[in-house]
């Protein structure tokens, strides 16, 4: 019963994070300056977009397991209030789904704790705009995840804060099936592109078409997620 509430909690969590906006956009950015720059060489697309997201996914497998030992450590230092902090965890994930809710309603870019802040994207750009090869997408992944915790973060605190009460050993699995979740969405923008069956720009329009949907979306996972915490049910 245990393996089957984890799993339950796991992939909500991560799949609320799998369709931030934000992750989106910079591979649509990634796979256009490669294109661009490689227009009759589409592997070049291909072994770009994977080396892209396997830096991202190996970036944020590191900072997984900084986050379990802050969390360890911090249950230790304080161990009889170890239920207050999962609760805390609860409300955390409620906030952050409302917040995404928010969105859909009365959506502004660069939303706080949802989306990259405005400040950070011009810099983004530039970094990316210096990608010519997959050795250089997969350098800049590893660059970019740091701008990309302020909008996916959230979710991952949350994740990492319930793996860190299981152990370490029992929570790399989830750990590597969490961020192989988060990570999936991009590798499929990478096959479609790749193989011809639509076009960067198009995916990117349809982003923009649906950034609300996609706010609306991860809003009532994590916030269905932080309820059932709240109230015992996961």
């Amino acid at each position: 019963m245990n393996e089957i509430l984890n799993f339950t909690k796991i992939t909500s969590l991560a799949l609320a994070d799998a369709v931030n906006p934000c992750e989106i956009a910079v591979l649509t950015i990634v796979l256009i300056t490669i294109l661009i720059q490689n227009p009759e060489k589409r592997k070049r697309v291909l072994y770009a977009g994977l080396a892209f997201v396997s830096s991202v996914y190996i970036g944020y497998l590191m900072y997984g397991f900084i986050l379990i030992e802050i969390f360890k450590n911090f249950n230790q230092a304080i161990s009889s209030f170890s239920f207050y902090l999962y609760k805390g965890l609860a409300v955390f994930a409620m906030i952050l789904g409302a917040l995404n809710i928010k969105d859909y309603f009365m959506y502004e870019p660069g939303g706080l704790a949802t989306e990259m802040p405005i400040s950070m994207r011009p810099r983004v750009k530039e970094w990316i705009k210096k990608i010519t090869s997959p050795a250089g997408a997969f350098i800049i992944g590893l660059l970019v995840t740091l701008f990309l915790l302020p909008c996916t973060i959230g979710p991952y605190i949350i994740a990492s804060g319930l793996l860190s009460q299981i152990g370490f050993a029992k929570a790399l699995p989830w750990l590597l099936y969490y961020n192989l979740i988060f990570v999936l969405p991009m590798i499929a923008i990478t096959f479609i592109v790749f193989i011809g069956y639509t076009t960067v720009e198009n995916v990117s329009d349809w982003k923009e078409r649906n950034i609300k949907r996609l706010h609306l979306i991860a809003g009532i996972l994590l916030f269905a997620v932080g309820f059932s915490l709240l109230m015992g049910w996961l």
